[in-house]
């Protein structure tokens, strides 16, 4: 009866086995196309935007990047059970997986756990975004993971990794909070969302908030031995934003190119053909990154920064900046299609979808520039073309003494499907006053109201969806005194309410009955959706 397992515990028969399941890093195959739809190329005419561009590689300016460089995104982000980045994919709609049961309506704390605590006045838990990435593993990756411990034979084990204020990267146990491994410590503040490879490889992408012991940048982790494997430094010589090197955005790696694409508050779009080396033999994993670097400057804008997670449908990126520049590049070309002044800094990631074949993104601005009180506009723009679909204007109070203190929409917006798909949902800060927040759910058609939930305390947490057994959805909402509202999604009725210690600026991600959200000070908190 114990002889398979013995020989399962073979470090030689766990390579074999994945080996034959994980396989090498490869390009898509002309055969996946079986299994999974083409990724997508929309067709487009540019408007003769006016934003200066160019593209650099290898310390070239070049007119058409090569051919192994250009991106189409598949449809399907992963086949692995997970949340891998910020808001869950490419189109930043997401943040859970699976389905709720929800028969009380309530939601419990099931555990909570701590960080430690930085050097600075950044303190430990999480600030924004801060989401966790969630995975369940393949049996036979989870089996080659020696840092696991025991815990690697452990069957159905779903893996927390929460990125920290403290700057270590956390691995928890979904169902008890305990650790599964030690921390990776970074060496600096970590502010937004780590993101995991959707392949179901060992590959950990970390970007800084903060400089406060090291280089500040990207790094990137091997899972199986938590060494560092690359390191992209923030301060780029090449950037136009040199003395400021954050990575607050949650990249993505299209898992037909092995290319992992990241926008930085330097001021550049970046693609990094990854050349992943995994030897599913000896369990070793190399990359060897090729660096291509988009460069833009919006007429007229001095404010560079790309703190957003960028988002793509098939071939088209679509970002935001400091200085309110929205934009659409082509990946398969690495030209803006078009660009959009939307009037104000934008730091919360574009939410998209489809529209029949046509891309729409939703988005809302800050109230910065034009502050400390101003209006927060929230739009509906046609991704081909950048045009205004609708438009709404709401009313935020910001400050400028004893400090500056921005205002308007930090939070993603929440895009309904299922029984709320003709609605889309947006949280704004300071609204519409200084200390109080707004929920409203907009008619995707027209922009028109459908609820509007005032919060007593203002939020920076995205709204987060949660869908039961019979398709009804539910939305996590955080706030800055710490409350977590779950509301109706159909009518914004608040639930229930949990207080957790700590202000929350962090997005939760939910899996199956369980939510998890790190708030400011030095919380990690695993919440259970009755």
């Amino acid at each position: 009866m114990n002889q398979p397992w013995r020989y399962m515990r073979d470090p030689r028969v766990l390579a074999a086995l994945v080996a034959c399941v994980i396989g090498m890093p490869r390009p898509a195959r002309a055969a996946d196309s079986v299994t999974r739809p083409a990724p997508r190329v929309f067709e487009h005419q540019a408007d003769g935007t006016a934003l200066e561009h160019n593209v650099t590689f290898a310390g070239a300016v070049l007119d058409t990047p090569p051919a192994r460089l250009l991106q189409r995104f598949p449809e399907r982000y992963s086949d692995i059970p997970g949340v891998f980045t910020f808001r869950g994919g490419p189109m930043r709609t997401g943040g859970s997986w699976g389905t709720c049961p929800l028969r009380e309506r309530k939601l419990e704390i099931a555990w909570v756990a701590t960080t430690g605590r930085s050097r600075s006045h950044w303190g430990g838990g999480a600030g924004w975004t801060g989401q966790p990435a969630i995975v369940e593993w393949p049996a036979v990756m989870r089996h080659s993971m020696s840092r696991l411990g025991p815990r690697r034979f452990e069957d159905g084990l779903v893996e927390v990794i929460q990125g920290s204020l403290d700057g270590s990267v956390y691995f928890l146990d979904l169902r008890t909070g305990r650790p599964t491994r030690r921390p990776i410590p970074t060496g600096n503040p970590i502010k937004g969302s780590v993101s995991l490879d959707p392949r179901g490889y060992p590959l950990l992408f970390v970007g800084q908030g903060i400089p406060e012991s090291r280089p500040i940048g990207l790094r990137l982790y091997n899972l199986i031995t938590h060494q560092e494997v690359f390191f992209l430094p923030g301060r780029d010589a090449e950037s136009p934003r040199k003395d400021w090197g954050a990575f607050d955005s949650s990249g993505l790696l299209n898992r037909a190119t092995d290319s992992y694409i990241v926008g930085g508050e330097n001021g550049l779009f970046y693609v990094l053909r990854l050349n992943t080396d995994f030897d599913s033999i000896a369990l070793t994993l190399k990359v060897r990154p090729e660096i291509l670097r988009y460069h833009y400057a919006p007429p007229g804008s001095a404010h560079y920064g790309i703190e957003n997670s960028l988002s793509v449908v098939g071939n088209l990126a679509l970002f935001a900046d400091n200085g309110g520049t929205l934009q659409a590049l082509d990946l398969q070309t690495f030209k803006p299609v078009w660009a959009f002044a939307a009037g104000d800094d934008t730091d919360a990631s574009l939410a998209v979808e489809l529209e029949g074949n046509r891309p729409v993104l939703y988005t809302g601005t800050e109230v910065d520039k034009t502050g400390p009180r101003g209006r927060a506009w929230l739009r509906k723009l046609d991704g081909l073309t950048g045009r205004v679909l609708w438009e709404r204007a709401y009313p935020c109070q910001g400050a400028r003494e004893p400090k500056k203190i921005d205002a308007g929409v930090f939070a993603t917006p929440l895009v309904g499907t299922g029984d709320v798909a003709g609605q889309v949902v947006f949280t704004l800060s300071r609204c519409p006053d200084f200390t109080s927040g707004l929920m409203v759910a907009l008619d995707k058609a027209t922009g028109a109201e459908v609820w509007r939930r005032p919060l007593s305390r203002f939020a920076w947490s995205s709204p987060t969806a949660c869908r039961d057994e019979q398709g009804h959805t539910f939305i996590l909402q955080g706030d800055i005194r710490g409350q977590v509202h779950l509301l109706d999604a159909r009518t914004g009725e608040v639930l229930h309410s949990v207080q957790l210690k700590g202000g929350i600026e962090a997005s939760p991600a939910v899996f199956n009955d369980m939510a998890v959200l790190a708030t400011r000070g030095e919380w990690i908190y695993g919440l259970r959706l009755r």
